[in-house]
């Protein structure tokens, strides 16, 4: 196992909590363009979920990573449409999307096995 995902989520989440309290006008904002965002509209929020793994992959950020793993199998992406979406962030950013398209498959693995 590359990292744990399930904790670096738990984590993170307590982190951006505690965030939340220490700076909470940031964080309010953040959470208003969050849920903007990532809402139901012409997308669904699997689509967006699938789009933002995408980019997490290719800016290289493994906390976004486990987010949006995550959350992409909570609003109903299946594994394979997510390995599809991993396949499409290694066409567009190469060599170093591989690597993370790596951490993302590993990823999802754990928390597919979380879910069962």
């Amino acid at each position: 196992m590359i990292k744990d995902y399930s904790k670096h989520y738990n984590d993170l989440s307590k982190l951006m909590k505690e965030m939340g309290e220490r700076i909470p006008a940031t964080m309010e904002g953040f959470n208003k363009l969050h849920k903007a965002g990532s809402g139901e509209g012409e997308l669904s929020s699997k689509t967006k979920e699938l789009i933002a793994l995408g980019i997490a992959i290719s800016v290289r950020c493994d906390g976004c990573i486990a987010f949006h793993v995550h959350d992409a199998l909570i609003s109903g992406a299946s594994s394979d449409e997510i390995m599809e979406t991993i396949g499409v962030a290694i066409l567009m950013g190469g060599g170093p999307a591989l690597m993370y398209g790596c951490e993302a498959m590993e990823a999802l693995n754990q928390f597919v096995v979380l879910e069962n």
